[in-house]
């Protein structure tokens, strides 16, 4: 019996201390003195990057005359100056004769498109021929003026590089360059040697277009093209004819507002004609049948000739325009063709913003009136490089 206490002494022993050790809770663990890094989160899969375009993707490609786009391209090098279209002008001139098919591998082997920005506005204008007398008579009163003597066009671009393409006109008195006068004040100065006469409304017109061909009675045609401006922001006078209620919304094409201000030629047109208070003075040359020049010193391209704002888009650069939805009655529904930039414009500022050049004489006017088309931009650089 005694042997029999002593083993359950024991196990009761065992159990207690096991009921001990159960109960004790672990030691705490050891601070490190390095802090570990959390685990980074898993890295999402990356969005496979869009396809670059071709010119086959462009809007209206296939039906592009792709010849008369060769030939544009190559009228136009002499006005760029990036050596990877030199390189192109060069290799173009090699080639040919050109048919529907070289031209086009030509094109698409050499170029590549770049969508710019949302869309803009394309607009037209023209080279109008305008009958003129070399004397003031009849419905002739408007003279067209040369640039004045006092006209100062500075080059900001000169002073600071961010400012490349744009000018302020102005003239100095007593010692300060003050900004010249706007269309009232010059209409008020004095005429000295005018170029010739026209009537008012069509001198407005020719201002806004920038160039013109003069015929007067004895046969004699003068060439006209923009010589300087009074550098005041171009106002177009739709909106403000529209919103007298002198046209109808819709029908502010240049042949309406033309219209009324022949039939309300006098104090009534030029009040309307004065809302827009810039001023362009022109120079002349014998009419020698060609194209006037842009502001990139070559003969426009009708059809193919672009307007633009030249602090964004240097002169030379290709282009593909996209433009649809017309705001006028009468247009053309849509314009799709390679175009180059070789001028520029008063009221052409910003990225999506083209003005069409469209020809010479009243059929070009008559087209040029009625573009007002809602604008897809693309730009065109040569495979070889990256754009900007």
């Amino acid at each position: 019996m005694s042997t029999r206490l002593g083993v359950l002494g024991v196990l009761a022993s065992s159990l207690l201390l096991y009921a001990c050790a159960a109960t004790t809770p672990p030691p705490a663990p050891v601070q490190s003195s390095v802090e570990v890094a959390p685990a980074p989160p898993p890295i999402p899969p990356s969005e496979p990057s869009a396809p670059q375009l071709t010119l086959n993707d462009l809007p209206g490609w296939s039906h592009e005359d792709h010849v008369a786009a060769v030939r544009a391209f190559m009228g136009a090098c002499p006005a760029t100056r990036d050596p990877s279209l030199q390189v192109l002008c060069l290799r173009a001139r090699t080639m040919g004769p050109w048919d529907e098919a070289s031209a086009r591998a030509f094109l698409e082997a050499s170029f590549r498109p770049e969508r710019i920005g949302a869309t803009g506005l394309l607009t037209a204008y023209f080279a109008p021929e305008y009958e003129a007398r070399a004397v003031r008579e009849g419905p002739y009163t408007a003279p067209v003026r040369t640039k004045p003597a006092d006209l100062v066009m500075l080059d900001l671009g000169q002073f600071d590089a961010s400012l490349a393409g744009k000018k302020v006109s102005g003239h100095v008195i007593e010692g300060k360059f003050t900004p010249y006068g706007d269309r009232t004040a010059i209409d008020a100065m004095p005429v000295r040697s005018p170029i010739a006469w026209m009537k008012p409304e069509e001198l407005f017109f020719m201002q806004i277009q920038g160039s013109g061909v003069l015929k007067l009675p004895e046969g004699k045609r003068i060439k006209v093209t923009f010589n300087g401006s009074n550098g005041k922001p171009f106002v177009g006078i739709a909106s403000v004819m529209r919103d007298r209620g002198l046209l109808a919304d819709g029908d502010t094409s240049g042949d309406a507002i033309r219209q009324w201000l022949a039939d309300h030629r006098g104090p009534d047109a030029d009040e309307i004609m004065r809302q827009n208070p810039r001023y362009v003075f022109f120079k002349a040359a014998p009419d020698d049948g060609r194209e006037p020049p842009g502001a990139a010193g070559i003969s426009l391209i009708p059809g193919r000739a672009l307007a633009m704002d030249p602090s964004l888009h240097p002169m030379g650069t290709l282009f593909w325009i996209d433009a649809s939805a017309p705001a006028l009655t009468g247009a053309f529904p849509v314009y799709q063709r390679m175009a180059v930039a070789l001028d520029t414009g008063g009221a052409i500022k910003g990225l999506v913003r083209a003005d069409l050049y469209t020809g010479t004489g009243p059929a070009a006017g008559i087209e040029a009136g009625r573009v007002r088309h809602v604008l897809s931009l693309y730009a065109l650089y040569p495979v070889e490089t990256t754009a900007p």
